[in-house]
């Protein structure tokens, strides 16, 4: 590995700041902490109340999912994606885990005076394929222009929205004792590569994200009658946080086996030099998926079947006790407590 320049942030428990930290927007415990303090009492209703990944509601005869996501990544190209894909695949992905079938997304840019257009053109193009490649459409927006200075090069908004074809309710509330937890692929490579083309680190393997449109293989186990209790993708904050969040959420106890994780080698020579645990790493192509006993089998078999969940396992169980908590056995068969990613050890990661 060579190294130009490199640092990270503090990744302690800040939580009694008096100003908003690049941390409150990390997915962890910070984040976590400011929607239950500001947010959710502000706003307080069903929607919200689910702490799902988008709203669900009824709309007629229609049952509708609707989503929003905001993308402040740096850089804007990292290897194996860039903000455009991101921006399309983050959105598409949440309305896929509540189980909907995404169909049109708005697209709205903060552009800083000074972007090249090339920049934009390349930009525009990537969100063009990704679309297409996701089955959705583009179909509203809106265009800001801010002085130089006052954003970096390019912010994305993206909202979608999205129809649910199926009678299941999926989400934290729904997951039950005795579920099996499954995991679509490898985890840890979209925050390594975009902090190794950030800070300028070459590893001897080369790191692409796993940046993807997931609502394929959802859509393949809702029709194939599985029955899921709960989807959820692993951006910011990463596996360990994910499974903390259903597991509070829940009021129940997941336990998972650190040997059923799949990490890339690359992934975990670079975690191991830099002092990071990929189990909180950043993802933007992964889910984990909550279903019944009976069907975890048929639903890996569905899961393998498509490339963005090809490497699928079973990595864990849900059970009563200990409630609201997550345990893992690590490589040497002991038990520990996974916690919420406290800080931001990588910030602007999507």
């Amino acid at each position: 590995m060579s190294v130009k320049s490199f640092s990270l942030n503090c990744p302690l428990p800040l939580n009694t700041s008096a100003v908003v930290l690049l941390a409150h927007g990390g997915g962890g415990r910070l984040m976590h902490q400011f929607l239950e303090q500001y947010v959710i009492p502000a706003f307080q209703n069903d929607q919200l109340a689910t702490r799902h990944d988008g709203a669900v509601f009824d709309v007629k005869n229609a049952r509708l999912a609707f989503t929003t996501d905001s993308y402040v990544v740096s850089p804007l190209f990292f290897p194996g994606a860039d903000i455009g894909s991101l921006a399309v695949s983050g959105t598409v992905n949440d309305l896929a885990m509540c189980g909907a079938r995404p169909l049109f997304l708005s697209a709205a840019f903060i552009m800083e005076e000074g972007l090249p257009f090339e920049t934009l053109e390349r930009v525009i193009a990537s969100m063009r394929a990704t679309a297409e490649a996701a089955g959705v459409h583009i179909v509203t927006g809106d265009t800001k222009v801010v002085d130089r200075g006052k954003c970096d090069k390019l912010f994305i908004n993206t909202a979608g929205v999205g129809v649910i074809e199926h009678t299941q309710t999926i989400g934290p509330s729904a997951v039950r004792s005795g579920d099996a937890i499954l995991l679509s692929g490898d985890v840890g490579r979209h925050g390594v590569a975009v902090m190794a083309t950030r800070e300028g680190l070459e590893f001897a393997t080369a790191i692409e994200s796993d940046c993807a449109p997931l609502a394929e293989p959802v859509l393949a186990l809702l029709e194939a009658g599985i029955e899921v209790h709960c989807f959820r993708d692993l951006t910011r904050g990463g596996l360990a946080t994910t499974l903390v969040e259903i597991a509070e959420s829940s009021k129940l106890g997941i336990h998972i086996a650190e040997r059923s994780v799949p990490v890339e080698e690359g992934v975990r020579g670079a975690c191991e030099i830099l002092g990071l645990d990929p189990l909180y790493l950043a993802n933007e192509g992964r889910f984990v998926g909550f279903v019944a006993e009976r069907d975890a089998e048929n639903a890996l078999d569905i899961m393998r079947k498509h490339a963005v969940s090809a490497q699928a396992k079973r990595i864990g169980t849900v059970a009563e006790a200990p409630a609201s908590l997550v345990t893992l056995e690590n490589l040497l068969g002991t038990k520990r407590i996974l916690d919420m990613e406290r800080g931001e050890p990588l910030p602007r990661i999507c």
